[in-house]
């Protein structure tokens, strides 16, 4: 059944990824505040190997898995068979077990796991270039996802040069563009294509806003910003920050329905709404570091860019192509319902902890807050994924 769809295999890697990667996490953040585990010394600073198997190993099978369905379908290409993507998957699923691993206290094999991860990406990558060689580059929003995991191969490789060098200034790099090459360009392409789609399907009278340009303006700001952050000009970034959050407000602003809508629809929008408000965040931080030299709010606009945009994003719209894909009801659900409104609780907790006198504290809380939001999501997911289609279909 995994194997009967590029959606069913790679979402299925992606949501046992989820939980093992927040469990570790939760797991180090315990032991850091309260010294109840007693967790052997890890190979790699923790905080950088958090933001790289969050960034590289647990949303990207869900890019993979949607990318490998979709593309195909926007340019008229045959569907993809599962030797296509069953490399993909193994790579991606056995990357990140193995990294865990390591950090538990087996080092070698974090280089090992991250082999895995750069082959499995590797693979679908090719089979994405492929796709978008045959279509002959027409369709920019798979140009711009291209873009992006290609942005997201040179991430990986750099994190696999800095096990071998330890130079810092690469995993720093790493890092970065995981979130401006990487996950915030594919999420702004799927959501400027797909959510005017799934509006005018649900919404009577919908007219939505198929402009491209904010698609190439989002580009340029996205990589000012990437730029200014690898060169350290923190107090500059508000420069590309400022614009984005007008850009991206006002794509918002023209694209939400304005009357009543879906449960299923409506989390789309209301998890879209984390990108300005982390925006915002960002230009002030911006702002005041301008002003004052002090970095205020710390990790805390990165996290409402990764929990309140990409979390909320991700069980919205997984929870929609599951749906489906799965010949089940365009309905969003008591278990996906839960996830989304837990998971807006432990994005202002995440946010709020780099203010709080007991940092953290707030932390470890906020990590299990991602486990209780996601675990019943993830086993009612992992049930369709292992089962067949209710309307019979193949797929």
């Amino acid at each position: 059944m995994l194997a009967a769809a590029p959606h069913r295999l790679l979402f299925f890697v992606g949501a046992t990824n989820v939980l093992l990667a927040m469990l570790w996490w939760a797991l180090y953040l315990i032991d850091v505040r309260w010294q109840l585990i007693g967790l052997h010394p890890a190979p790699v600073f923790a905080g950088w190997a958090h933001a790289f198997v969050m960034q590289y190993q647990v949303l990207p099978p869900f890019m993979f898995g949607f990318l490998l369905t979709v593309f195909p379908r926007w340019m008229g290409l045959p569907e993809l068979t599962r030797w296509h993507y069953l490399p993909v998957g193994l790579g991606l699923l056995s990357g990140q077990l193995l990294v865990l691993t390591g950090m538990l206290g087996v080092p070698h094999l974090v280089h090992v796991g991250v082999i895995s991860t750069l082959a499995g990406w590797a693979a679908g990558l090719a089979i994405l270039l492929r796709l978008l060689w045959q279509d002959g580059g027409k369709t920019w929003h798979a140009v711009s996802c291209a873009v992006a995991l290609t942005f997201g191969f040179l991430g990986v490789l750099l994190f696999a040069v800095y096990l071998h060098t330890n130079n810092a200034h690469l995993m720093f790099a790493s890092i970065k563009i995981g979130s401006f090459g990487l996950l915030l360009p594919i999420y702004f392409t799927v959501a400027h294509r797909m959510f005017p789609f799934f509006a005018g399907n649900m919404v009577s009278g919908y007219r939505p806003w198929r402009a491209m340009w904010p698609l190439l303006a989002f580009w340029m700001l996205a990589i000012a910003h990437l730029a200014l952050e690898l060169a350290h000009a923190y107090a500059w970034l508000w420069l590309a920050d400022l614009p984005l959050l007008a850009l991206c407000g006002y794509w918002l602003w023209r694209n939400a329905p304005r009357g009543p809508a879906p449960a299923l629809l409506s989390v789309l929008f209301l998890g879209y709404t984390w990108l300005p408000v982390a925006l915002l965040l960002y230009t002030a931080q911006s702002l005041w570091f301008l002003s004052t030299g002090d970095f205020l709010l710390g990790c805390g606009p990165a996290h409402a860019l990764f929990i309140g945009f990409f979390g909320s994003l991700l069980v919205a719209m997984v929870t929609r192509v599951t749906q489906g894909h799965s010949g089940r009801p365009l309905q969003l659900g008591g278990v996906a319902a839960f996830a989304f409104i837990t998971l807006q609780f432990v994005a202002i907790a995440r946010v709020v902890a780099e203010l709080m006198p007991d940092s953290p504290r707030w932390q470890a809380l906020a990590a299990v807050g991602w486990i209780i939001a996601f675990l019943p999501w993830v086993q009612r997911s992992a049930f369709i994924y292992l089962t067949r289609r209710t309307d019979g279909k193949p797929g």
